[in-house]
Order: structure tokens, then C-alpha cells, then sequence
């Protein structure tokens, strides 16, 4: 092999690698983490928050078990992603299974090495939070709703880490966990509407393989409902700063997707509802910042 295939190769490893962990996912939470401990949990200055060693290791250990969980998650899924995501399965297959699962362990060793320099808890914390990853991937997301129900706690789990750092639970706090919870969980609904077929075809066992599209239409309007109640909770009793765009921008997103929902039929249409809820969340991270204007 030449230098030239040699570089080539190495690149598309590394590529490989990058859409393993989804980078962009990870980064969007260090941020959230962040904007939540700036804004919302600590009473310090910005440049204090920022400097915090603690936190920094409490968000790098949290990127990392994320990270670790992609890994194998893509392992499990490997034959349904060839049928839901084929491109996506061609570039992360780039690395073999062997090479994931050492990436794997390796990722999960230096997660809990980071954390024993912090406490105790905080290696009893990621350690637990690392086994149910794999216990998602495993095992849990192919039981009927819970698996949907693990994907959404698993997410907003990161953000437990630096609550329990502040020791700070205000009552915004939950409000705005509930919300992102239910979103998360809205979210994964509707992939398993796009990831249909390959789900049938593995046999995981989600409401639309089970009982069909129509009732998962049914369901996800149900939790979109809640969503929207709890919109109106956080414009009634949280409304701090310019939050109000947020939550403003939030209900009519809800609102078109809802009406879209009962025009749709194929996967274009499941993707297009999967974005929308994508945007909310982002949008959620950053309009974290309108709490101080």
C-alpha cells in the first residue's frame, strides 16, 4: 500500500470514528452542560465556571461515557443501521468490530479514571451510568416503549452529574428537565416511525413494529400534548429574561409538527418531523443564554 493509500486510509478512520461518536451531539451537550452550571446552577462568575477544574472533568467523564455509548450502541445496531442508515453505515463499518469494542473499553477506563480524581460518588455515578448505556444497547431498547423511555432518561442523565456537583435542584430546574425529557422522548417516537423497516426487520420490539403506524401517530400526539402543557407551565411560572422566545418559538414548532404528523407517509416525511424536534432541542441549548438578557 502506498503513503498515498496509507493517508487515505487513516483519514477515512478517523472519519469513521468521528460519525461513531457523533461529535456534534457531544459537543451540543458540554455546551448545555456549561450554559446550565453559568446561568442556571452556580452563584460564581463566568470566568470561575469556566476555570472549574471539577466541572471540566464532571463534563469531560460525561462526553466521554457518551461517547463510549455511541460505540456501542453502533455495535448492536450494526444490521439495522445497514437497512435505516446505509450511507452512514458504510463510513462507520470503516472500523472494524474489534477496533470499536477496544475503543470501547478504552473510552469507559479513561471515563472512570477521570472521575476517581474527582470522588467516590463520581466513579459510582459514571460507572452506573456507563452499564445502563450498554444495558440500553443491549438489551433495553428492544423491549416495547421502554426502550424509548431509557434512550430519553439516558440523555438528560449528564446533566444529574453537575446537579449533583452544585447540590442545586431549584424548581426551574425540573420544570425545564421535564420538558427536555418529554422533547427527547417525542424525538425517539418519531425515529422509530422512520426506522420502520429495519426495525421490523430485526425485530425490535417499538410501538409502530407492534401496533402499527396509526397508533404511533396516536401516542406521539399524546406526548406532544404533554409537551405543550408543559410549555404553557414554563411561560406561566418560569418566565425569566427572554425565555419567552423560546418557549414562543417552541409551541408553533409543536404546532407544525403536529399538523404535519397526519400528512406524512414515508421516511422523507418521519425525517422532516425528526429535525423539527432536533431544532427545538438545539435552540433549547443556546436560549439558555436568554435567562441573563
Amino acid at each position: 500500500m502506498s503513503l498515498a493509500d496509507n493517508k487515505k486510509s487513516t483519514l477515512f478512520k478517523f472519519l469513521s470514528i468521528f460519525s461513531l461518536v457523533r461529535i456534534y451531539n457531544i459537543l451540543l451537550i458540554v455546551i448545555a452542560q456549561y450554559l446550565t452550571s453559568i446561568f442556571i446552577l452556580s452563584e460564581k462568575s463566568f470566568m470561575e465556571v469556566i476555570l472549574d477544574f471539577n466541572l471540566f472533568l464532571i463534563i469531560l467523564c460525561s462526553s466521554i461515557s457518551i461517547a463510549s455509548g455511541y460505540i456501542i450502541n453502533n455495535f448492536y445496531d450494526g444490521k439495522k443501521d445497514l437497512i435505516n442508515k446505509p450511507i452512514k453505515h458504510k463510513i462507520d463499518d470503516v472500523v472494524n468490530s474489534s477496533t470499536k469494542l477496544n475503543f470501547y473499553f478504552i473510552l469507559n477506563l479513561i471515563a472512570v479514571f477521570f472521575a476517581s480524581s474527582i470522588s467516590i460518588r463520581a466513579v459510582i455515578f459514571f460507572s452506573v451510568y456507563i452499564f445502563f448505556l450498554w444495558l440500553y444497547s443491549h438489551k433495553l431498547k428492544r423491549i416495547l416503549f421502554i426502550g424509548n423511555l431509557f434512550y430519553s432518561l439516558l440523555t438528560i442523565t449528564p446533566f444529574f452529574a453537575i446537579l449533583l456537583y452544585y447540590r442545586n435542584l431549584d424548581l426551574i430546574i425540573v420544570a425545564y428537565a421535564l420538558f427536555l425529557f418529554f422533547i427527547i422522548l417525542l424525538k425517539d417516537l418519531t425515529k422509530d416511525l422512520k426506522n420502520l423497516v429495519g426495525d421490523f426487520t430485526q425485530n425490535y420490539q417499538t410501538i409502530p413494529v407492534v401496533f402499527g403506524e396509526g397508533f404511533s401517530r396516536i401516542v406521539i400526539s399524546l406526548i406532544t400534548f404533554i409537551n405543550i402543557l408543559l410549555i404553557f407551565n414554563l411561560f406561566i411560572n418560569f418566565s425569566t429574561g427572554y425565555m419567552d422566545l423560546y418557549y414562543g418559538f417552541s409551541l408553533l414548532m409543536l404546532i407544525i409538527f403536529i399538523l404535519k404528523l397526519y400528512k406524512s407517509g414515508d421516511v422523507s416525511y418521519y425525517l422532516e418531523l425528526h429535525n423539527i424536534l432536533r431544532l427545538i432541542i438545539a435552540l433549547g441549548v443556546f436560549s439558555i443564554i436568554l435567562l441573563a438578557i
